[in-house]
C-alpha cells in the first residue's frame, strides 16, 4: 500500500485569521493526504520542530499578517540546519508578485494567493510529490 503525503498546514507569527488554512487542510484530507494543523501564532523554531518529528514531506504557511519575507525565510533556513531541507514548502495567502520571485529564491517552492482553488492546491502537492518519488 502506497504511503499517503504527509502535510503540515502551519499559521507562523501574529496572524489570527485561519480559516483559509483550515479550508485548505480540509481539503487536502478529503484528497487523501494525511493533515497536521499546528494552529494558530507558531513560531518558525516550533513549525520546523513539528515538521521534523511528525516526518511530514509537505509544509504549508499560511499567512496574512505581512510578515512572510522574514518569517518563510527563517523557516527555510531552520529546515535545512536541521537536516529537513529535503521538504516541500509551500506558502499561501496576501503575498505581493514581488516577493514571491524572493520567496521562490529561498525555497519556497510555489506560493497560492487569494483566488487559487483548493484543487490547484491539491493538484500542484501530488504532482510535485510525485516527481520526487
Amino acid at each position: 500500500m502506497e504511503r499517503k503525503i504527509r502535510v503540515l498546514v502551519a499559521k507562523p507569527g501574529l496572524d489570527g485569521h485561519d480559516r483559509g488554512a483550515k479550508v485548505v487542510a480540509s481539503a487536502l484530507r478529503d484528497a487523501g493526504m494525511e493533515v497536521v494543523y499546528t494552529g494558530l501564532h507558531q513560531t518558525p523554531e516550533m513549525i520546523v520542530e513539528a515538521a521534523i518529528q511528525e516526518d511530514v514531506d509537505v509544509v504549508g504557511l499560511s499567512i496574512l499578517s505581512g510578515a512572510h519575507m522574514v518569517l518563510f525565510p527563517k523557516i527555510m533556513k531552520l529546515l535545512k540546519e536541521q537536516g529537513a531541507g529535503d521538504k516541500l514548502v509551500v506558502g499561501g495567502g496576501i503575498i505581493p508578485e514581488d516577493d514571491i520571485q524572493e520567496l521562490n529564491k529561498a525555497g519556497v517552492t510555489k506560493v497560492f494567493t487569494p483566488g487559487t482553488t483548493t484543487t490547484e492546491i491539491v493538484e500542484y502537492i501530488k504532482t510535485e510529490m510525485a516527481s520526487r518519488a
